[in-house]
């Protein structure tokens, strides 16, 4: 076997381990004595201030709700099966409250890996309870998203009166077109 092809990583190896790095991230550590929860709140404050700066509505939205949840960074890869995981942390009046992983399962034509982060913004205190009091709060096809698919905020006046629970869902390099947070598990963790 020569160097080149050695070093060559094919889709489906690439897809593999990116599946099996989730897996390990999800499986490793207790989180006693880590750096887990300040380096999750550390990239919570830099995407609110991306998604602040990039969709300004945003704003109103977060002063408007009782709690957000938002997820810096989730890794999704699939290669006929996929899978995604994250962390993030639940924040009520800018505070972090708890903390959270998101993983989703799926399955059909798929090939790839990407990533993303997205916020949820609890809009009512029955929303925000009942995700709390959740042992496993998954996302449904209910979820209003605050972000058309060409980039332009929906009005906050509009979207408040739609439903108890708003999506952003936006990627490392702009929106993420056709975004869908369906079938998303949370559950909360001690990182």
């Amino acid at each position: 076997m020569n160097s080149s092809n050695a070093l060559r990583l094919t889709r489906r190896g690439f897809t593999l381990a990116a599946l099996s790095s989730v897996s390990v991230a999800a499986a490793c550590g207790n989180g006693i004595g880590s750096s887990g929860p300040a380096t999750i709140d550390a990239r919570v404050d830099a995407t609110l201030n991306e998604m602040y700066r990039t969709y300004p509505n945003t704003q109103t939205l977060s002063q408007k709700s009782t709690g957000m949840l938002v997820m810096p960074l989730v890794t999704e890869a699939g290669f006929g099966l996929g899978g995604a995981y994250g962390r993030g942390a639940l924040r009520i009046d800018g505070v972090t409250v708890d903390y959270y992983s998101t993983t989703k399962a799926s399955a059909g034509l798929q090939i790839g890996a990407q990533q993303y982060a997205h916020v949820l913004f609890f809009m009512t205190e029955d929303a925000l309870l009942g995700f709390r009091r959740s042992p496993g709060w998954a996302a449904g096809a209910d979820l209003e998203y605050v972000i058309s698919d060409n980039g332009q905020n929906v009005t906050a006046e509009t979207t408040t009166a739609l439903a108890p629970v708003l999506a952003a869902v936006f990627g490392q390099a702009g929106l993420r077109v056709g975004a869908t947070l369906e079938g998303t598990k949370y559950t909360r963790i001690i990182p």
